[in-house]
């Protein structure tokens, strides 16, 4: 199951589960739309794909809680 991390690594943008706009790699390296855009689509940490984050919504998202533990260094 994804972590479902909720800020991007790069600018610290907030990125909650059940919206879109999130991008991930396969190690669940997590960016904005805007820096994954920047990085054309490629993750700087382990250099794979950046893909669109599926949403996680309602009972899902109760019962399987996005993480809380912010990735961005600042």
């Amino acid at each position: 199951m994804l972590e479902m991390r909720p800020d991007c690594e790069r600018c610290g943008t907030d990125l909650p589960a059940d919206e879109p706009g999130a991008f991930i790699c396969s190690f669940e390296c997590t960016w904005c739309a805007p820096c994954a855009e920047a990085l054309d689509d490629r993750c700087p940490n382990c250099g794979g794909e950046l893909m669109d984050r599926p949403t996680r919504m309602g009972k899902a998202l109760a019962a399987n809680p996005a993480s809380m533990e912010r990735k961005f260094k600042g």
